[in-house]
């Protein structure tokens, strides 16, 4: 039984896509349509150096083009924050004094420990006060 050339490039495709799910490595999936591109070349009557030429060429190419744009989305800083990260920098309102030993307040709706960043500092009740860090359970401010 000869079996012809495209069906070894979907089944050369389908090997690169099992370790791509497997590992979650981009670049077997590009390899993988590389192969694709290669099975449709075989398809419509390719020979086989041009067959190897259009895996190669498709291949490089998405690495090329894709992967850079992939490592620069991935060191963005997500644009939505979320946790404690949201609460730096919001204001917050001061429900008992808060100085450098301790006190509370009313941050995103919910009642906060907190404590002063500058140690000799304090702040009364009813005062604005930015959250700087969150330290465990409690809201730095100043």
């Amino acid at each position: 039984m000869d079996i012809d050339a495209w069906v070894w490039w979907l089944i050369g495709a389908a090997a690169l896509g099992i370790p791509l799910v497997l590992t979650a490595m981009p670049e077997l999936g590009m390899l993988a349509v590389g192969a694709v591109a290669a099975a449709v070349t075989a398809g419509v009557g390719g020979g086989m150096v041009l067959q190897v030429v259009v895996f190669a060429a498709v291949s490089v190419a998405l690495i090329a083009v894709v992967r850079p744009v992939a490592a620069r989305h991935r060191a963005q800083r997500p644009e939505l924050t979320t946790g404690v990260e949201a609460l730096k920098g919001r204001t917050a309102v001061v429900l008992e004094r808060v100085d450098g030993s301790g006190g509370r307040i009313k941050l995103a709706g919910e009642i906060w420990s907190a404590r002063a960043l500058d140690t000799d500092r304090a702040f009364e009740a009813g005062q604005a006060v930015d959250v700087v860090e969150i330290d465990g359970a409690t809201a730095v401010v100043m």
